[in-house]
């Protein structure tokens, strides 16, 4: 095999988590007093983790404290509600399967906080990956390469061994950080035309189609 590992990204790669996303995001800004924003705009503010997506949803010119009543708030919506609409792509399963089938190593790197990709990776896909990493205190996320690199590590494996999978430019820049390429999925929020516009190199528009790259 060309590769021995292959790490995911999980909003927009593996799960299409948008409305759990949107609808924790405007019951945070609503029960403080905040207006809401529309799906599209929940859309392009996602991919950078909670803090930066609280921090592009409310207006602009709060002060710190604001923002951190609408983060907690957030959470604590999300911890309850982060499974009310998500679930896997039509195909991802599928195609998870055969991988793990053919001997690769599975893991997944997101900038969603860590509590819901441990609950949300159990949940939807037991058994399946060998490194799970979310956003957490005192690991940079992504577009820096420290979780990549610590899924590397947990794999086993170096940087000519592994390949990244996301949806957006955040993953894009974090595998280039990492020194590893990115298939990047047109399925995803962010879709084909904005990823060629980022000069992505490898673009899938279905699941099975990754064994192209592989």
């Amino acid at each position: 095999m060309k590769y021995k590992a292959i790490i995911f990204d999980l909003d927009g790669t593996l799960l299409d988590t948008l409305t759990d996303l949107a609808e924790g995001t405007n019951y945070a800004l609503r029960v403080n007093g905040f207006p809401e924003r529309t799906m599209d705009e929940i859309r392009r503010f996602v991919g950078n983790g909670a803090r930066k997506l609280i921090e592009r949803a409310v207006p602009e010119g709060q002060v710190e404290t604001a923002l951190e009543k609408v983060r907690q708030s957030f959470d604590i919506y999300y911890k309850v509600h982060c499974k009310d609409h998500t679930g896997p792509y039509p195909g991802i399963m599928e195609m998870l399967k055969e991988l793990a089938q053919k001997g690769y190593a599975l893991g997944v790197v997101s900038n969603k906080p860590d509590f819901a990709v441990q609950e949300l990776i159990p949940g939807y896909f037991p058994g399946l990956f060998d490194s799970v990493s979310g956003e957490r205190e005192g690991v940079a996320k992504k577009p820096a390469p420290d979780l990549i690199w610590e899924a590397m590590k947990n794999l086993q494996v170096n940087s000519s061994e592994a390949i990244y999978v996301g949806d957006s430019e955040v993953d894009l820049e974090a595998a280039a950080n990492a020194g590893i390429p990115c298939i990047s999925v047109a399925w995803g929020f962010k879709g084909r035309k904005f990823l060629e516009e980022q000069q992505a190199e490898m673009i899938i528009e279905t699941p099975a189609e990754i064994f192209h790259y592989l």
